[in-house]
């Protein structure tokens, strides 16, 4: 007899026999149960499963909050196979007919989706965001292409960070953010860390915790999984700007089809699509994962990295060219947003100082000098020489040492120049 320690509430199993099980809840009745697909891809669904170790497997309570009030999204059943073609034609349909998205970006967000339903066949993902104004449709794209992924759960700004990492650890599933502007900036410090350790497998965060006894028990949350989010400004950190595919809204008016308010068919026709991604799932997971040969050609190597998982997805070779153009067009627009930071201009002073030196180094100084005039609208008052020397090691990671009672960047720190520049969006001629 299976006793009560030997119970494990599941959500998500995968065994290496490749037998995956999957959390299934039914609005209706508010019943749970567990879908169970073998590795002969036959299907069942029980109530709870007990495996050879005794260990016994039984389904979240279909009471529990997080399910009862949509926080989180799940199939109903296991939907009718379809082929990745027919699926991503479905998921396009229903995005078309809820959220006005520029036709590419669309073309991204279902292949997106796709990506949620197998995220696990990868070890690197990137994540997709809308930013605007209010009213410009962000709400709107987030309801909708999140009612299409793999275990959604939603959260706001107004939410503090505390629940969304052990929900995201326990679920492991796409987090849908709104308003990821958070108010205080200790919430946006801790929403930073896990959107930066969340695009890679094997980077959890650790928490201190301590048990019953009060001795220290760290614990380790698992953060990795697809993230889409909505905000009006960017981040302060640059390194995470570059692992969004980012879609600008409010570029155009709205599509006089599109419904104000989300008709009732609208959460029917969303649960069908993702009892369907479940079945594409069981039928797909083994079968996919990164593909080399479609890595986006003309970014830079952290674009290529992140956005491999999405390409792989995408068997029609002019979709894989539209998505790689886009890419690139989010590289550009993090390049310019980077060259207009204060580092881009001390690095331009920097390399304007190399180019005009009489000696083989550049002197604080004459870099001083330059970068205060260039940035004069944008600071209260000029800033010292030592300050700008400690900027410099400090920010650019550029050395800087003594010489002839003068201090001074020195003729080795040359050969950085031209990735920091290339990282910071300005000219290599140095």
């Amino acid at each position: 007899m299976t006793t009560k320690e030997q119970t494990t509430l599941t959500i998500s199993r995968e065994f290496d026999d490749r037998t995956l099980i999957e959390l299934l809840y039914e609005p209706g009745s508010k019943a749970t149960s567990l879908a169970v697909c073998e590795p002969d891809g036959s299907i069942s669904i029980r109530t709870t499963l007990e495996l050879p170790s005794g260990e016994c497997l039984a389904p979240y309570s279909g009471g529990n909050n997080l399910l009862t009030t949509g926080c989180i999204l799940l199939p109903s059943a296991v939907g009718e196979f379809a082929g990745k073609a027919d699926v991503v034609a479905e998921i396009r349909s229903f995005l078309g007919r809820y959220v006005d998205l520029p036709a590419t970006f669309e073309e991204i967000a279902a292949y997106y989706v796709l990506l949620t339903w197998v995220y696990d066949a990868f070890n690197d993902l990137p994540y997709l965001r809308f930013r605007g104004d209010f009213g410009t449709g962000k709400t709107r794209a987030l309801l909708t292409i999140g009612a299409l992924c793999y275990k959604p759960f939603f959260a706001s700004g107004a939410s503090t960070v505390s629940p969304i990492f052990h929900i995201q650890d326990a679920f492991q599933g796409t987090l849908i953010l709104d308003e990821a502007d958070f108010r205080f900036s200790e919430a946006t410090a801790q929403l930073t860390k896990l959107l930066n350790n969340g695009t890679t497998r094997g980077m959890p965060i650790l928490r201190t915790m301590t048990n019953r006894n009060r001795e220290l028990n760290p614990q380790a949350f698992r953060v990795f999984g697809p993230k889409i989010i909505a905000m009006r400004e960017q981040f302060s950190d640059l390194a995470l700007e570059s692992r969004f595919l980012t879609c600008e809204t409010g570029g155009c008016p709205l599509r006089p089809d599109i419904p104000v308010h989300l008709p009732a068919v609208f959460d029917e026709e969303a649960r069908r699509l993702r009892n369907m991604l479940l079945a594409w799932r069981f039928h797909s997971r083994f079968s996919v994962g990164p593909d080399p040969s479609r890595e986006a050609k003309g970014v830079a190597p952290r674009y290529r990295q992140s956005s491999l998982a999405l390409l792989s997805l995408v068997d029609d070779p002019a979709a894989r060219e539209r998505i790689a153009r886009e890419l690139a067009g989010s590289e550009a627009r993090v390049l310019q947003e980077r060259a207009g930071t204060l580092e881009a201009a001390m690095l331009a002073a920097v390399m304007e100082t190399y180019s005009t030196a009489t000696t083989p180094h550049a002197s604080i100084r004459d870099i001083a000098d330059r970068f205060n005039v260039a940035s004069a609208d944008e600071l209260a008052q000029p800033v010292t020489n030592k300050w700008v020397g400690s900027f410099i090691r400090h920010r650019l990671r550029l050395a800087t040492l003594k010489t002839g009672g003068v201090y001074v960047v020195p003729a080795t720190e040359r050969t950085k120049l031209a990735a920091l520049a290339e990282r910071y969006g300005l000219n290599h001629a140095a």
